[in-house]
């Protein structure tokens, strides 16, 4: 039988803070294959950085490209002040081959890339092609060649045009076999490469367009720059000219951390998108020195040191970037540097010291979390230092004792109860922060959240984070986050692209962590970029006309989770519905999100106090048939946010919203 629910919203009495824009912030991380996904070069091991993975000696993703049986391959060095490996080629005349590397890539068409080498190569040899080919037919998509003029390193830049998309495609850079042949007798018919490149004419710095248009929809408000590899990466590896700058190892997540996209591009990022850079220092491996040349890398003028290498990169004006985190969960045995509170807090206060000596302008996070003996000693210790704590709540199984073997909806009704966990967090958190005067400025951001269905060590490679399930807990969790706005001012949704399971913005079919999902290309759609029920909740909640929250009272049905271990909170008797009520600043438009949580429909009666609508109702609906469904590259919009008007009576007699769906509603209204 369908339940019966009201709502009553006072339009009397906005609330006296304003929701903060950087609440429905974003956050990106050098994990795993988020920069892979998020930026627009085709080709991976751009630099031969990567260990050979066969007995010839050709760099990570690349191939042997040749039918000459006495060609021969090895790495070297670098050209001079460049990073990764150069690989050398050496080709024997007799065998009248062609002879080179190539790569399967995804490539966008028709479209204009333009074509990078570095490469020297034996006087003899006057030209290379660089080719795209369609794998299963051999259809030529583009060629190009290109003339070598120099014995010693040179860089050279190509258009390659190619004519169509394809998922499955190979580039290939090589000396062709009707290239004129060279004497025997001699160290000739060599051919060094020290990087090759695609990038395609429509990306935006780096960047893929499609995420970056997907990105812009989010409206995101901030961008956070951070994450477990944060703690080990030294930003003057990041910034100057790219091919000069080194490779670095990324020691929290494996591979080589990703040196296209340092300071510059993410500042860049930032401002393409109108968004706030919030960036994080490296204070496991790093130093407060270190972090204060970031700051002044960012902020200071030509005449600092720091302002100097920034200008000298092409960047003049300083960036002004005024949010700056330390530490990202110091707490953790996998974070490198992890320390005591205690040590932390001494650590947190010297780095804020060095940094605001470097700009006094500079916003202070620090790291905190959900353990408030951690939160004391960093309050206690540094809370003078700060202007915000920060919380990275993650909500799954592992805190109801929960497994696969539990049945599927009383898991999914431990998952979306994530807004009851989030209160409780935010209230101890808070009652810490407010027991000492000397901190009780600080206020909190949330800078991860998203939803975890596992342990890392545990994942099977299911895209749980991805159904729609796991969008109705998150817009709960975005409920409770609006409801304690006087204190949560920054909020960052983990992650934007790929990389970790919860990534919103899906590239290709990466479902889930690469050590336990399908290889990437297994299903033929490379090239699809998609959100998830997710992202489609996070677009909808940050582009609403919200100023400030209004009280909202909910009478409605409940449900409880069967718990195998003790919650601080009773589990028994949980409201199937979620709602959060808001305001533009001028009261005219009153919104109201509304999350079923059940697993019923529930019938709605919404009641205006203080405020009479005006026309039509605007309806946002975010459901499907079942909390499993996801987005994929097979159904890119199976749950999307649909828009629908109504009249305002229609809720007045009682409006049917459907089980776990997410709902914004509209109202024009005007003060009674």
């Amino acid at each position: 039988m369908n339940a019966n629910a009201t709502i009553t919203i006072d339009g009397r009495q906005p609330s006296k803070h304003t929701i903060h824009p950087y609440l429905f912030g974003h956050f990106v991380e050098d994990i795993r294959d988020h920069m892979d996904a998020m930026l627009a070069f085709p080709l991976k091991d751009m630099d031969f950085e990567s260990d050979a993975d066969g007995r010839t000696a050709v760099s990570g993703s690349w191939n042997v490209y040749t039918n000459g049986r006495n060609t021969k391959y090895a790495q070297e060095a670098p050209a001079p002040r460049h990073s990764g490996r150069a690989v050398r080629i050496r080709i024997s005349s007799d065998d009248e081959a062609y002879a080179g590397i190539a790569q399967k890539a995804a490539l966008k068409g028709p479209m204009e890339y333009t074509v990078k080498l570095v490469a020297r190569a034996s006087i003899e040899l006057k030209y290379v092609i660089v080719e795209a080919a369609d794998r299963k037919t051999e259809e030529r998509l583009g060629l190009e060649r290109i003339d070598l003029v120099s014995h010693d390193w040179q860089e050279y830049e190509a258009t390659l045009n190619v004519s169509r998309a394809c998922a499955d495609a190979e580039i290939r850079v090589y000396v062709p076999a009707d290239h004129p042949r060279w004497h025997d007798h001699v160290s000739t018919g060599m051919l060094w490469l020290d990087h090759v490149s695609l990038l395609p004419a429509d990306s935006i710095g780096y960047v893929k367009r499609e995420v970056m248009d997907m990105t812009r929809d989010l409206n995101a408000g901030m961008m956070r720059l951070a994450g477990n590899y944060i703690s080990a990466y030294h930003f003057e590896h990041g910034i100057g000219p790219v091919l000069e700058r080194p490779v670095m190892y990324n020691e929290a997540w494996g591979g080589w951390t990703n040196k296209y996209f340092g300071t510059d591009e993410f500042i860049r990022f930032c401002r393409e998108l109108g968004v706030e850079p919030m960036i994080c220092v490296n204070d496991g491996s790093g130093t407060p020195e270190e972090a204060a040349r970031w700051v002044e890398y960012c902020n200071g003028g030509i005449d600092t040191p720091m302002g100097a290498k920034r200008a000298a990169s092409g960047h003049p004006e300083p960036y002004h970037v005024r949010y700056w985190e330390i530490g990202n969960e110091v707490w953790g045995d996998w974070q490198v540097g992890t320390c005591s509170a205690d040590r932390f807090a001494e650590r947190c206060a010297s780095f804020a010291k060095a940094m605001k000596e470097a700009d006094p302008s500079v916003v202070i996070l620090a790291c905190g979390h959900t353990d408030q003996d951690w939160n004391r000693a960093v309050l206690d210790i540094a809370g003078e230092s700060i202007d915000y704590l920060t919380l990275h709540l993650y909500h799954g199984f592992g805190r109801f004792g929960m497994d696969r073997r539990t049945p599927a909806e009383e898991r999914y009704k431990a998952i979306v109860s994530y807004s009851e966990w989030t209160r409780e967090d935010i209230r101890q958190t808070v009652e810490r922060i407010q027991a000492n005067e000397k901190h009780r400025h600080v206020k909190l951001a949330i800078t991860e959240y998203n939803t975890m269905f596992y342990p890392n060590t545990v994942r099977k490679g299911l895209p749980d984070e991805h159904t729609l399930g796991a969008a109705v807990a998150n817009a709960a969790n975005l409920n409770e986050m609006l409801r304690a706005s006087d204190t949560v001012h920054i909020g960052s949704y983990s992650d934007l692209v790929n990389g970790w399971l919860g990534g919103c913005i899906r590239v290709g079919d990466y479902y889930a962590d690469q050590y336990c999902g399908k290889v990437p290309g297994w299903s033929g759609r490379a090239l699809t970029i998609y959100g998830t029920p997710t992202y489609e909740v996070l677009k909808l909640y940050a582009n609403r006309e919200i100023r400030r929250t209004l009280p909202a009272e909910v009478k409605c049905g409940t449900f409880s989770v069967r718990s195998n271990k003790p919650a601080p909170f009773n589990l028994d008797a949980l409201p199937d519905l979620d709602v959060t009520a808001c305001t533009n600043e001028d009261g005219s438009v009153i919104t109201v999100f509304m999350v079923n949580r059940s697993l019923e429909e529930v019938k709605v009666e919404l009641k205006l106090e203080g405020a009479e609508p005006l026309g039509d109702a605007l309806l946002y609906e975010i459901t499907g048939d079942s909390f499993e469904e996801i987005n994929s590259v097979f159904e890119p919009e199976r749950i999307s946010c649909r828009k629908r008007v109504l009249p305002a009576e229609a809720w007045q007699q009682g409006y049917p919203l459907r089980p776990t769906s997410v709902y914004a509603l509209e109202l024009k209204t005007k003060q009674a």
